[in-house]
């Protein structure tokens, strides 16, 4: 799976089932947590859509505003597998 690829489908479920607004236009810098757009309990669901998504399992210490809070980072991490 490509880059593109994975980061449209973490686009779609973001916005669809965490943002809950499938209109809204997520940029791939934006601030996800840091902009109040999910907590921390959503970025907790994300970690285990990765794992089922991508076969990608991210330790909770990963799973920080710091190192998940954009979707360019979130593309980054399950690229590195």
């Amino acid at each position: 799976m490509n880059e593109s690829t994975i980061r449209e489908i973490l686009r779609t479920y973001i916005v669809r089932e965490l943002i809950r607004d499938v209109s809204y236009p997520l940029t791939n810098e934006e601030g996800i947590i840091s902009g109040g757009l999910m907590d921390s309990f959503s970025l907790a669901s994300l970690g285990v859509f990765i794992e089922e998504q991508f076969d990608v399992y991210i330790p909770d210490p990963e799973l920080t505003v710091t190192q998940m809070d954009n979707l360019d980072q979130i593309v980054s991490r399950v690229l590195q597998g």
